[in-house]
């Protein structure tokens, strides 16, 4: 799968839209998606990160809350697929930087939308999909 050039939906992300969307979503995306989202979406606030890496995090959460994706996100199963891809994509290039406290902050949020079986999704998170 070829990704699309996700920094082009950069000026796509704002925090109220990612926040709107993610709740929206959380069920039907699952626990793996939400993860990597949240996961993103807390290191962004980390004064930690640097400038480029906060730039690749803005784009891939923008790709996120786009209406625009190459795969619509109404097409059941595969339509969140091309979001995972992307999230999951830019997780591994900054996941030596990401924080046991960005980790822990993005488990609580997934406690309040699901259920200990479905959180154990999480424990696949860079396993390649089928």
């Amino acid at each position: 799968m070829n990704l699309p050039d996700f920094m082009s939906y950069s000026n796509k992300f704002t925090n109220s839209e990612f926040l709107e969307k993610i709740s929206r979503i959380a069920k039907r995306a699952g626990a793996k998606l939400v993860y990597a989202a949240l996961i993103l979406y807390y290191t962004l606030q980390s004064k930690e990160i640097s400038v480029k890496d906060k730039a690749i995090i803005i784009g891939a959460l923008g790709y996120l809350i786009s209406p625009l994706d190459v795969i619509p996100d109404a097409i059941p199963i595969a339509g969140l697929g091309d979001d995972l891809a992307v999230l999951i994509f830019v997780l591994n290039k900054i996941w030596g930087n990401v924080s046991d406290e960005v980790k822990e902050k993005a488990k609580e949020k997934l406690n309040k939308w699901f259920d200990e079986d479905e959180i154990k999704e999480i424990d696949t998170l860079f396993d390649k999909e089928d």
